[in-house]
């Protein structure tokens, strides 16, 4: 839950700098589930677009959707600068059966080294991350 409130607060238009896995789909997941309950709720009391359809979607919804565009493309873009990608990979997403290629790439680990978009935000670098042989 921290990642989706710092993603909303303080990261909320943040395009530059690198995003871990973690921080992308925690954002992702809860941002889905928010959607879930907003829909059946609209659908509950009867705000829906199409009366029944409880995946409809209504106003408020839409409303929520409508906020969250920027972080959304912001973690997205940043997710993908972590991996070592540019964050017009993202345009990936508009290419039918070529946007699961953007999901690879969303799942993919960090670079272990920083890159042009910063440090890594684990922390951690080649070096870092093997023991160190004290012979």
């Amino acid at each position: 839950m921290n990642e989706f409130t710092e993603v909303i607060t303080k990261k909320y238009a943040q395009f530059s700098g690198r995003a871990r896995r973690r921080e992308y789909w925690m954002f992702t997941l809860i941002n889905t589930l928010i959607l879930l309950v907003l829909n059946v709720l609209e659908s509950t009391l009867g705000l829906s677009y199409e009366q029944g359809d409880v995946l409809g979607g209504g106003w408020v919804s839409g409303l929520y959707s409508l906020l969250l565009i920027i972080p959304s493309l912001a973690v997205a873009i940043r997710r993908l600068h972590d991996t070592g990608r540019s964050g017009w990979t993202i345009l990936l997403g508009f290419i039918p059966l070529v946007n699961f290629v953007l999901i690879y790439f969303l799942a993919q680990d960090s670079m272990e080294d920083s890159n042009k978009w910063g440090p890594n935000p684990k922390g951690l670098t080649a070096t870092a991350a093997t023991p160190a042989q004290n012979w």
